[in-house]
């Protein structure tokens, strides 16, 4: 079952480990990120941040959603974190599974601007989230579990 759809920059970090993993109790964690997985310094300094009795899962973007859509996560109590707006609308449309997305933390550059003090968007990535909210995906931002829900409009 896939608890939760997670949009952070940051990727595997102390508020995904300790707030998120702490009340969703996900017994493995799915990075779907097309660089990290060809990024062996990066793939070791995740799995030493992940917690210690949750396995950790680093592909692709297009064998995530194989992986998903043929079943192989089912057995999982899963939670899917993503660097970035394009590749979590990519899996939210792609996995019928996945019914919504967590905007949980994105970098501010010249070409964002704020959907909260934590998520910075592009023109193109706000159109993105619109037409994943209208074909009847959540869009939400929240930091943290004990952060209120914000819906994405």
């Amino acid at each position: 079952m896939i608890q939760l759809l997670r949009v952070d920059h940051r990727l595997l970090h102390g508020q995904v480990v300790f707030s998120w993993c702490s009340q969703l109790e996900p017994n493995c964690i799915l990075i779907a990120n097309d660089v990290v997985v060809q990024d062996e310094v990066r793939k070791a300094a995740l799995k030493l941040g992940k917690p210690s009795n949750t396995k950790l899962v680093i592909k692709n973007i297009e064998d995530s959603v194989k992986a998903i859509n043929e079943g192989k996560t089912d057995k999982y109590s899963l939670l899917i974190v993503t660097s970035n707006v394009a590749d979590a609308v990519k899996l939210a449309e792609s996995c019928e599974q996945i019914t919504g997305i967590n905007l949980g933390g994105t970098k501010a550059t010249a070409e964002t601007h704020p959907l909260s003090n934590m998520v910075n968007v592009t023109e193109e990535e706000e159109k993105l989230l619109k037409e994943a909210a209208a074909k009847g995906i959540e869009v939400f931002i929240q930091a943290v579990p004990s952060d209120p829900k914000k819906i994405f409009k």
